[in-house]
């Protein structure tokens, strides 16, 4: 009986290692019955661009999970960051986010005590746009954070296709419409559900 039972896992164990061709065969017909095709859109930069990004977000949103910040909210201490004392016209603009999902996305960093508003000198009417130690300090974990998501996305294309992706996109965006308003998709991460409640200009 004992011998039975191991000739029956070695048999296990090589059709595992060596499925029947047959199997695989129906196997792959199967996905291919199952397949979508996508016609024009296989050709289309904008649609492929959409695709890649979901991916990417999707790498990026669990990596910064335990932080718990999404794509928009890490580019806004990025740039405060790098340009302290920016009013918030300016960062909203640098970043192409509407006011009505900046206020509230700036509102989140705020109460979390990662960015403080001041008053903008010469002007009181605008406010400039600083982080506090926390987010200063949260800031330097976020780059490692963000050098492990960028460093899984080179592993994919490889060290001179990030270079090559980086230097396409660099002209697209210089060649096209910086000003084009957000879709409703990038608008929805841009406006955080959680600290809608304060409201103010600049």
């Amino acid at each position: 009986m004992a011998e039975a039972v191991r000739k029956s896992s070695r048999k296990r164990g090589e059709d595992s290692q060596h499925p029947k061709t047959d199997q695989s065969k129906t196997d792959a017909a199967t996905e291919d019955k199952g397949a979508v095709d996508l016609g024009i859109l296989g050709e289309s930069v904008g649609f492929l661009l959409k695709r890649a990004q979901m991916a990417v977000f999707a790498d990026f949103i669990e990596t910064f999970a335990a932080a718990d910040l999404r794509p928009a909210q890490f580019s806004v201490l990025v740039i405060i960051g790098r340009n302290p004392g920016l009013k918030q016209s300016q960062v909203s603009a640098a970043l192409n986010i509407k006011r009505t999902n900046f206020v509230p996305l700036l509102d989140s960093l705020e109460e979390r005590g990662l960015v403080a508003r001041k008053l903008a000198a010469g002007d009181r009417r605008s406010h400039a746009l600083h982080l506090t130690a926390k987010g200063s300090t949260l800031l330097t974990e976020l780059h490692r954070l963000w050098a492990d998501h960028e460093r899984r996305i080179c592993e994919q294309i490889g060290t001179d296709g990030r270079e090559q992706l980086l230097s396409l996109l660099g002209r697209m965006i210089a060649a096209g419409n910086a000003s084009a308003s957000p879709d409703d998709a990038d608008e929805a991460d841009a406006a955080p559900a959680k600290g809608r409640g304060k409201r103010k200009s600049g």
